[in-house]
């Protein structure tokens, strides 16, 4: 039997949910894999930042850099990798409660991605080196 449990660890892992970032990305088509409502989708985003939000609300997370899309026709950086995520526990409960299903995870993540300090910082990055420079004239 030991053996069996093992087995059965890596069994778990391929018992997690996908999530690509085309899924929330409102920049694709339902055809092109977007699997949210557009207007609740957000900008781009990456794998990284879908394993950050996850991890945040305490699920157990897998980041796949290296896996792709399959109809992701842009090969780049930006668009690859997947998140694994353990949705439900072997007794087939959700592992958090407020997320019973694939959607209502895919869903936070869009919510939450807009909100993380990477995405504020490179709005507000554009304010500070205006106030810098300004500063700097005061200075002189």
């Amino acid at each position: 039997m030991a053996g069996a449990t093992t087995a059965a660890s890596p069994a778990d892992k391929e018992r997690f949910i996908c999530i690509y970032p085309a899924y929330l990305n409102n920049k694709k088509t339902i055809a092109e894999g977007r699997r949210i409502p557009i207007d609740k989708a957000v900008e781009n985003p990456t794998s990284t930042e879908i394993q950050d939000v996850c991890a945040a609300v305490g699920f157990n997370v897998l980041l796949e850099k290296n896996k792709m899309y399959p109809r992701e026709w842009n090969r780049d950086v930006q668009y690859r990798g997947r998140v694994r995520i353990q949705l439900k526990q072997d007794d087939g409960n959700p592992c958090l409660p407020q997320f019973p299903t694939r959607k209502s995870v895919m869903l936070y993540a869009a919510e939450t991605i807009p909100k993380l300090k990477t995405r504020t910082q490179k709005i507000g990055s554009n304010d500070q080196s205006l106030q810098q420079g300004e500063g700097g004239k005061k200075g002189l």
